[in-house]
């Protein structure tokens, strides 16, 4: 095994931490899940995986420590997805709101809301932090075969990431129902548009202020 129980329990409960706070990646799930059903949602949750794939494949690369260590590049990854993040929160405010839920509003379909998930995953500098100060904590260069050991620990974050995300959407749709409302369906939308915004300020102000 690359890596060892005891590290693989240890990560996991760091891990367990980071991914229960809430985030872009809990948000846009939570979103689909509200105006486009189950199947959206669960979409957006594999497209949260699919970006940490990406992360993995970078870290295994290099590409991450390259894009952490340039300043303009790491920059540049988070006014990109600040700025992905604030278009995502403006559609909550347009008329009619991102979390329109009647029929005069076409739903988001799968491919839609898995593509929005990976670019929401890819672009958040958090989480090429996290591979790059958390991951490498766990991994012991001296029994070799590095690689194995990031694929083995991002496997664990992905299984983690995956039980807490999709009760979320399976969640999301049940309550579904309650928000048929004009007047519930203008406030979510505003709420989740203004949460949103607020991610994309929060992650200009921490990587660029």
């Amino acid at each position: 095994m690359p890596v060892e129980p005891a590290t693989l329990a240890a990560f996991a409960v760091a891990v367990l931490a980071i991914v229960m706070s809430p985030g872009p990646d809990t948000m846009l799930i939570l979103r689909y899940a509200l105006t486009s059903g189950q199947k959206a949602g669960f979409a957006a949750v594999a497209g949260v995986q699919i970006g940490l794939m990406i992360h993995t494949v970078l870290a295994i690369l290099g590409i991450s420590l390259l894009i952490a260590s340039s300043p303009v590049l790491f920059k540049a990854v988070a006014i990109a997805g600040a700025g992905y993040l604030a278009w995502l929160g403006i559609q909550g405010f347009r008329e009619g709101g991102a979390f329109r839920l009647d029929g005069d509003r076409r739903p988001v379909g799968a491919a839609r809301a898995c593509r929005d998930a990976v670019i929401t995953n890819v672009l958040n500098p958090k989480v090429i932090l996290l591979f790059l100060a958390l991951l490498p904590n766990f991994v012991v260069t001296g029994r070799g075969d590095v690689p194995a050991q990031l694929i083995t620990l991002s496997v664990v974050l992905i299984v983690i990431n995956v039980t807490w995300q999709a009760p979320l959407a399976w969640a999301a749709q049940v309550v579904r129902g309650w928000l048929v409302r004009p007047s519930v369906q203008r406030a979510v939308s505003r709420l989740g548009g203004a949460i949103l915004l607020l991610f994309a300020g929060l992650m200009l102000y921490e990587h660029l202020v």
